[in-house]
């Protein structure tokens, strides 16, 4: 046998093995040949080949499974309840579920009245899916009278898949809810009327025994501002159309300080939610209040100074737990506390 008849034994040789590995083929059915030959010295030269891989008749190349199945997130469209937990704000809330504190008041007048300082523990709220209005269907509405009543468009309502609007046939039943999407309506502000130092001129009585009849003079403010708790952050409602002060961190006990130098006008227990209160006119156009105290360590006419401990913190009133609800004014209009507030 020639040189070029060897190697071509070898190499088909070769390839059976292959072929037996890769397709699983019993080792035991392939014979090496053992092509005749002799080398340049008159002697057989055997072909030696490597050890054949046993494999299975079954085995095969192994696949990876993936097991984890990709399911697209779809947007909440139903409204929801809610039971307020002791700690909670009507901002919190609101950020929780991804819509604005404006909708979470829209959507529970019944129970808040607009105001966010009604919030409670054990309250029931609706959670709307969607930043807009909901809304209870009424006798004689229809989507354009709706829509135009809340600056929307009828086809959003009829759009939206929570209403479950027959497409084919849009219409709605009077008691039934809809979803509003986009719209918006004022607000009812629940607010404390601004309480001069002089003679007010007409009866506060109704905002509790903590309100002064007025006629004082006394210290006069700043016109500068410092933080009236030793925490300077936010823990709860924040300055919105919603809620008109901010909500400041302190624990039941701590120090209350007045922002500027003035004449108390409010000293006591409010009816309006926001128990124990203090309100300090500082007698250069600005105001401010501070609610929610566990005690009221100043009186009616009484000259504070900026800085000075007037109260201590507490959760009186509506509160779901331990802030000061802080609130500036200026000739009588509200203010965000964040613009004469130092830097935290």
């Amino acid at each position: 046998m020639t040189r070029n008849q060897r190697q071509f034994a070898v190499m088909t040789v070769l390839l059976v093995v292959v072929a037996a590995v890769w397709f699983g083929l019993p080792s035991h059915g392939v014979k090496a040949a053992e092509p005749a030959g002799r080398a340049s010295g008159g002697r057989s030269v055997p072909v030696v080949l490597p050890p054949l891989v046993q494999k299975s008749e079954r085995e095969g190349v192994p696949r990876a499974f993936l097991l984890h199945t990709v399911i697209p997130a779809r947007s909440r469209v139903e409204v929801i309840d809610y039971t307020v937990q002791k700690g909670d704000s009507l901002f919190g809330i609101a950020r929780r579920f991804g819509i604005t504190p404006e909708t979470l008041l829209w959507a529970n007048y019944g129970v808040l009245r607009d105001n966010p300082d009604m919030l409670a523990p054990g309250q029931k709220l609706k959670i709307p899916p969607v930043n807009g209005v909901y809304y209870k269907w009424k006798e004689g509405d229809t989507f354009e009278s709706v829509a135009r009543k809340f600056h929307a468009t009828p086809q959003a309502i009829k759009d939206f898949e929570g209403n479950h609007i027959d497409p084919l046939n849009p219409q709605v039943k009077p008691g039934e809810w809809v979803m509003v999407p986009g719209g918006r309506r004022p607000f009812r502000q629940w607010v404390i009327p601004t309480i001069p130092r002089g003679k007010a001129g007409v009866s506060l009585g109704y905002l509790g025994p903590g309100a002064c009849p007025g006629g004082y003079t006394g210290a006069v403010g700043t016109g500068t501002f410092v933080w009236p708790t030793p925490m300077h952050r936010l823990v709860g409602n924040n300055y919105g159309p919603s809620h008109l002060a901010v909500d400041l961190g302190i624990w039941v006990g701590g120090p209350i300080y007045a922002a500027d130098s003035g004449v108390v006008v409010f000293a006591g227990w409010s009816t309006v939610g926001y128990g124990y209160m203090i309100m300090i006119d500082h007698g250069n156009g600005y105001q401010t209040l501070y609610a929610h105290l566990s005690q009221v360590n100043v009186h009616c006419g009484q000259s504070v100074f900026q800085g000075q401990l007037i109260g201590l913190g507490g959760s009186t009133g509506n509160s779901t737990g331990p802030h000061l609800h802080f609130e500036v004014r200026y000739k009588g209009g509200f203010i965000n506390p964040w613009t004469v507030l130092p830097p935290p």
